[in-house]
């Protein structure tokens, strides 16, 4: 079991300690659930009322916040206890699952791959022809990379993903489980004799930049020409569909569910809340949030927040939603009339 004081938390996190700094701490918990000797976090005011009756030895706290440790405890204040959270949480992570260095035996790799020192291959992967798998990257159990598909170093994919060819991938990326990458884009045009649909070929690639993550059962298809890209630390969650010759900049976050149509260009840091979809062929510039479950129909500017379908300046889309309250009893005025 790992074990530190909340000293030496402390000092890790950059914080200043107030109470008890013998105290030792075991592991973390929310605050409603901690107990004796875990370390838990006060990260905004409503909190606060629940710290007296919490049984967390400590606490990281909001410097904003005043927040007494009271008798035998200890509070550690700091500038973003969210952050402090991140530090602490690394000290307490357990080691991953094992997967050795090297080739599983059950693991299928072609003779023209190239797998870089201290890869790890794992059991029921498939490594296609020309493939390059960077040093230290790790394929858990039952990944499939198919033909002449790039890995940087030091990126890790999880079981079940599937990443097809010729797509690139960067170093220091986490793909987790079933993830698809590179599949084809949906590209579909009627038929000349009115009978059914004429599929478009997709014959452009996957190309993700450096310290991407990708949640599970997430997909990113091929272009259908040139490529489908994804800018150096963009996080995407669970259940995101990137659709086909989309440009994705740095530091983008897209919530569970969100989906992006065929050529959508996101710039730097655009946030895409959960269930937010945009149409194909819209850019979303750098800086612009997208709320919850909107829909986004047209360009939207630099910085701007937008919310609703269609979605529109979240301030106007704030009062529609609240003239909307109001409706029923207009509706009856309307009716007595």
């Amino acid at each position: 079991m790992k074990k530190y004081t909340i000293e030496a938390i402390s000092r890790a996190v950059g914080g200043k300690l107030s109470g008890n700094p013998t105290i030792e701490i075991t592991g973390v918990e929310e605050i409603s659930r901690a107990v004796k000797t875990q370390l838990t976090f006060i990260g905004q005011k409503k909190y606060i009322k629940l710290w007296d009756r919490s049984g967390a030895s400590a606490a990281i706290v909001n410097q904003r916040l005043d927040v007494d440790p009271g008798q035998g405890r200890a509070t550690v204040s700091v500038a973003d206890a969210d952050l402090a959270m991140a530090q602490v949480l690394n000290l307490f992570a357990p080691a991953p699952p094992a997967c050795e260095a090297g080739i599983h035996p059950a693991a299928v790799v072609d003779a023209t791959a190239s797998i870089g020192p201290g890869a790890a291959i794992g059991a029921g992967c498939y490594v296609g022809p020309g493939v390059v798998i960077g040093a230290g990257s790790t394929l858990y159990p039952n990944v499939t990379v198919l033909d002449h598909t790039r890995i940087g170093s030091q990126t890790v994919v999880w079981s079940g993903t599937v990443i097809r060819d010729r797509c690139l991938i960067g170093d220091h990326c986490i793909i987790h489980p079933n993830v698809t990458i590179g599949a084809d884009g949906f590209g579909y045009r009627p038929s000349p004799d009115g009978r059914g649909l004429v599929k478009i070929p997709q014959i452009g690639t996957v190309e993700i930049g450096n310290g991407v993550e990708i949640g599970p059962g997430s997909c990113v298809d091929r272009g259908k020409f040139s490529a489908t890209t994804i800018g150096d630390g963009t996080k995407i969650d669970n259940l995101v569909q990137i659709g086909h010759n989309c440009t994705l900049g740095r530091s983008c976050v897209m919530a569970g569910q969100a989906g992006l149509a065929g050529s959508v260009t996101l710039g730097d840091g655009v946030v895409m809340g959960g269930r937010s979809l945009v149409k194909d062929h819209v850019t979303v510039c750098a800086g612009a949030r997208i709320g919850g479950s909107a829909g986004v129909v047209s360009d939207v500017p630099a910085g701007k927040t937008v919310l609703g379908l269609p979605a529109e300046d979240h301030r106007q889309t704030l009062r529609i939603w609240a003239a909307q309250k109001h409706l029923p009893d207009l509706v009856k005025q309307l009716i007595r009339k």
